[in-house]
């Protein structure tokens, strides 16, 4: 790919993304949607997903920000339905859809066919993730969803490698795909293990932001390049490394934490608007190689495999979610009873994506004795087919079916008075601590300035408690928001009168940029993001 189709790409991607962000519509599928789009204008070039890009160079950075955004607590406590869906039913998923792809199309050998079930059998991390939060899923299902799709990724690709050893003649076996799998698995959970602590250890002893964000950004392919180096799964060690590292993100300083959350929502948006807009103008590259197939016989094949994909998810979901109950007491005691919503919406949020893709064109040419690997392109055919159905038909009337369904999203109330009683627990340690170093001598401050710290506790104190509080009966604003507004006045009015002095040349630019950070510091503490 040239540098020119490169930056158009990723600007168009960009664009359209963000324009996404003003439509109810969630961004990766109005971004599949044009790329789909863009495919069939004249002079567009083709853009075939390479795996040896997409695998080491954009799944691990993706995999990195879900999960330090993910709670390893909240996994912790969700560890029974996660495993079920990220190992067992990406397993199911691919006996099943292989078995059926076999049946369907005539010319498919059982051994590509399991190929074929293992390519489509996990669901989309970025995917899951992005449509989860945009409609307001309850945070137990979100979690399981994000949960399944930091971990599905591993179950599949060492599933597609036995079956495609299988399909090519190199004699794979049950027991050898099992110990592959186990190998595999405790193989990136241990090189995660390993490699956690010494990278958080480096991650707090590097005193430069620039050097702790730069290493920040590093990590995700050094842990994936590690463990694929003694074939081990470099998702499974990406993953635990950043649980662990999000886990203990709070004994980074804060100047880190404020750069790094900047550069990785950057890097995310980028990489996520790219990587849908892949999947949509894979269609040229797909159809061109379809070759004999009919377009009729293609479409119901890939009508039928969509429905079979979909169909696989529900009949694994139920009985993972309602068995174990009717199986452990304790289970029943200590879990509240669920009703059949909740499994329905972690059913119908199946979508698949960028990886199915990539591990499809990662199939080989040619098998061992030189012949054609069988129903290769077809196996492209259904994979996109299979990707993009997911994504524009589920992803699409998922938000209609949760409001439907009428779930109980998050309880805005409840959080706002959960954090109020952290924050009022937190103030009051706070002031006991300031009264310990005020009574040091060595710690005199003029009055003024001691008041001035007792304020600002006291204001974040109150500002939460303030957002329980009834509205101005003018504005509609809290008292927390008015005081936002009149802040960022002043601080615009400063900023202004700054400039005006440069510009008349009574400070320089380099006193300018000191003190117009000075300002952003201020507006940034005052204006932190609620919630």
């Amino acid at each position: 790919m040239h540098e020119m189709p490169l930056l158009l790409l990723i600007a168009g991607s960009v664009v359209v993304a963000g324009l996404a962000r003003r439509t109810p519509v969630p961004a990766p599928l109005l971004v599949v949607t044009a790329g789909l789009a863009v495919s069939y204008l004249p002079g567009v070039p083709d853009y075939t997903l390479d795996p040896h890009v997409v695998l080491p160079l954009l799944l691990p950075p993706l995999l990195y920000t879900a999960a330090t955004d993910s709670s390893y607590l909240d996994l912790r406590a969700q560890f029974r339905p996660v495993a079920l869906l990220s190992v067992g039913y990406v397993l199911f998923a691919t006996l099943v859809v292989g078995w059926a792809a076999h049946l369907i199309v005539p010319d498919l050998s059982l051994t590509a066919a399991l190929v074929l079930g293992a390519v489509v059998a996990p669901p989309d991390a970025v995917a899951a993730t992005a449509v989860a939060r945009r409609v307001g899923l309850p945070s137990r299902l979100t979690t399981i969803l994000q949960g399944e799709s930091l971990v599905n990724d591993a179950t599949a690709i060492t599933a597609f490698k036995v079956a495609l050893a299988a399909a090519v003649g190199e004699g794979a076996t049950w027991a050898g795909g099992i110990t592959e799998f186990l190998v595999a698995a405790l193989g990136g959970i241990g090189i995660g293990l390993v490699l956690m602590v010494p990278i958080h250890w480096l991650r707090t002893h590097l005193r430069e932001p620039l050097l702790q964000n730069s290493l920040s950004l590093l990590i995700p392919f050094f842990a994936y390049a590690v463990a694929e180096q003694v074939h081990a799964s470099g998702v499974l060690a990406v993953v635990v490394v950043a649980l662990y590292l999000g886990h203990r993100n709070w004994e980074v300083d804060f100047a880190t934490r404020l750069q790094e959350e900047a550069v990785w929502k950057m890097v995310a948006f980028i990489l996520e608007a790219s990587v849908f807009a892949l999947i949509g103008l894979q269609l040229p590259v797909v159809l061109k190689g379809l070759g004999d197939y009919e377009g009729t016989e293609a479409a119901v094949y890939a009508f039928t495999l969509f429905v079979v994909v979909v169909a696989a998810r529900f009949v694994w979901v139920y009985p993972a979610t309602f068995l174990p109950r009717m199986l452990s007491r304790r289970i029943r005691e200590r879990e509240d009873n669920p009703t059949w919503k909740a499994p329905f919406i972690i059913g119908w949020a199946g979508m698949r994506g960028v990886v199915s893709l990539a591990i499809a064109f990662s199939i080989p040419l040619a098998m061992d004795d030189g012949e054609d690997f069988p129903g290769r392109n077809m196996i492209l055919f259904l994979t996109f087919t299979t990707v993009i159905g997911t994504l524009v038909v589920q992803g699409l009337t998922l938000p209609p079916l949760i409001h439907m369904l009428k779930l109980p999203g998050r309880d805005a109330q409840a959080e706002t008075l959960a954090e109020a009683n952290a924050q009022a627990q937190a103030s009051q340690v706070a002031e006991q601590r300031l009264d310990e170093l005020l009574a040091d001598e060595r710690n005199a401050l003029p009055a003024p300035l001691g008041d001035r710290l007792r304020s600002v506790l006291e204001r974040r104190r109150n500002a939460v408690w303030e957002r329980l509080g009834t509205a101005n009966p003018v504005t509609g604003e809290s008292v927390d928001d008015t005081y936002r507004r009149l802040s960022r006045e002043m601080i615009s009015a400063e900023r202004e009168m700054f400039v005006r002095l440069r510009d008349g040349r009574y400070i320089d630019d380099e006193m300018l940029r000191s003190l117009l950070r000075r300002l952003d510091l201020e507006e940034a503490a005052a204006f932190r993001e609620a919630g």
